[in-house]
């Protein structure tokens, strides 16, 4: 079984995201998805996401192509997931710059051969949570 991890804040399950689950599906047999804590998006972000973590956690899990979806940790090592799964591929989002500058380092520390793929877009200049949260506020 092909498994593919994926990371994100998910603040309203949009067709970007939609688009994201069908290539991380494509890419493998099982799509666990890994949603940031509140806490995470507010120290990132600045700002609290408009969807608290429970709510983006279920709308992840909702969606068909995602075989499993946890939310992600506030305190101790951000990266342990990866050693936990075990993936065959992460798939980050075409634009994705958090969570992405150690990923070479952990696959090397738990002695991991997966691959790191860079999501093709999907109509960047309609779906994508930056614009639409705009248009929310």
């Amino acid at each position: 079984m092909k498994k593919v991890l994926l990371f994100g804040t998910f603040d309203g399950v949009h067709d970007g995201h939609l688009a994201l689950f069908s290539q991380a599906r494509a890419l493998g047999d099982e799509v666990m998805v890994v949603v940031a804590r509140d806490e995470t998006v507010r120290k990132v972000k600045k700002r609290l996401p408009n969807y608290g973590e429970n709510i983006r956690l279920q709308d992840v899990l909702a969606q068909d192509d995602v075989s499993k979806a946890r939310l992600g940790v506030v305190r101790g090592d951000k990266y342990a997931i990866i050693g936990e799964y075990k993936p065959d591929v992460i798939l980050l989002g075409y634009d994705q710059e958090v969570f992405t500058e150690k990923i070479a380092e952990v696959l090397e520390e738990y002695a991991l051969e997966t691959r790191v793929i860079r999501a093709d877009a999907y109509m960047p200049e309609k779906y994508k949570s930056s614009l639409i949260n705009t248009n929310l506020n």
